[in-house]
């Protein structure tokens, strides 16, 4: 099958492990990275015109918009895709998605998005593209339940979810060097953004208790509020990792916490599926939809209040053997029940034959 994916492209997580599994299931890939189209090469101009193209990449307006939305069409119509599979089409028009329905009646358009688009957080221009193409989508794929019938009133022919998921070859178990243990032992370890929840509060109670705490992210969320605090200000600065680094930041933690995004309504996120993966265990906040996924203290644990994160924490340490065994099963877990990408694509595919096929999809609210 031949699949044209297209996206942003900034970030190595995203688009890229989609295409990369696309190519290990056999089936040949083209790419479109907008992102490009907004850089600052050199000689690209007066700041000015640097300026303009990042107000249009930010407000989705302008020139450089429209040559993004020429290129995908140009690029399909050369590659002639089965498949052309769009991650957070944020910059592509309903126009645009008529014109390659035209151009190739056969082609099925899917649409992915792993932020939420009806969260009253987000601005809305930032989603005004997207919304209103999601009618001429052939399949719309939902990141988290809540999603699903705000796309079917959004005009959705078919919606369907589409976890997110693990990299096997970027989410293992690790030994760590010596200079790596230096660098990543520890009790505990949170990985990702900061946000004006709970957070910052069961992370200092972390350390107040006298447990190790490492923390990896974005500095310029975690720095300014870290400097506030009596408790956590020694950990500044806050340093993401990625790629080998991150794994390694998981696995050199006794326990990973997890926390869910309020902005994006989360009950589940990204590092649900990778710190098992990892061969780490999990200990995170608590949603049904997760417990559905993973047996409570069995195959990973979770919390529902500061207290119990704390009780939990003081009870892994103190029972290697138990946690050694938690984190071992909820690693057999994310393998049995195929949270890997690979099997993510593989599954979309076979949606977009049957799509192709003129079959009703198998599906009412995707799969697990």
């Amino acid at each position: 099958m031949k699949v044209l994916v297209a996206g942003d492209w900034h970030s190595e997580l995203h688009e890229e492990v989609v295409a990369a599994a696309l190519r290990r299931l056999g089936h040949a890939v083209d790419e479109l990275r907008w992102c490009r189209f907004f850089e600052d090469a050199p000689g690209s101009g007066s700041p000015m015109a640097r300026l303009a193209r990042r107000a249009q990449n930010k407000y989705l307006v302008g020139p450089v918009l429209a040559r993004v939305n020429r290129q995908l069409q140009q690029q399909a119509l050369a590659f002639q895709p089965d498949v052309v599979f769009i991650y957070r089409g944020t910059h592509i028009r309903a126009a645009t998605l008529r014109a390659l329905k035209r151009a190739l009646p056969r082609c099925v358009l899917v649409g992915y998005n792993n932020d939420d688009p009806f969260s009253p957080e987000h601005p809305r221009y930032l989603w005004r593209h997207f919304l209103a193409a999601v009618p001429h989508y052939d399949l719309v794929l939902a990141y988290r339940h809540v999603n699903i019938d705000e796309y079917r009133r959004a005009g959705a022919q078919r919606v369907a979810l589409l976890r997110s998921w693990y990299v096997p070859q970027r989410n293992y178990p690790a030994v760590l060097t010596p200079a790596e243990q230096a660098m990543f032992d520890t009790d505990v370890v949170f990985v990702g953004h900061y946000e004006a929840d709970q957070r910052l509060d069961f992370l200092e109670e972390v350390v107040r208790q006298g447990f190790r705490l490492r923390l990896f992210g974005p500095g310029y969320d975690w720095d300014p509020v870290l400097r506030q605090s009596a408790v956590l200000r020694h950990l500044v600065p806050v340093r993401l990792v990625w790629g080998e680094e991150y794994n390694r930041a998981l696995c050199g933690a006794r326990i990973a916490l997890c926390f869910f995004s309020k902005l994006n309504r989360d009950t589940y996120t990204r590092r649900c599926f990778e710190i098992p993966a990892s061969g780490s265990l999990l200990l995170s906040e608590h949603s049904d939809d997760l417990a559905g996924l993973y047996r409570e203290g069995v195959e990973a644990d979770f919390f529902r209040s500061r207290d119990e994160m704390i009780a939990k924490i003081r009870h892994y340490l103190g029972a290697p053997q138990r946690r050694d065994a938690v984190a071992a099963a909820g690693r057999a877990r994310v393998q049995a029940d195929g949270h890997d990408v690979d099997s993510r694509m593989r599954q979309v595919l076979q949606w977009a034959d049957a799509i192709r096929a003129g079959h009703a999809l198998p599906i009412s609210d995707g799969f697990s």
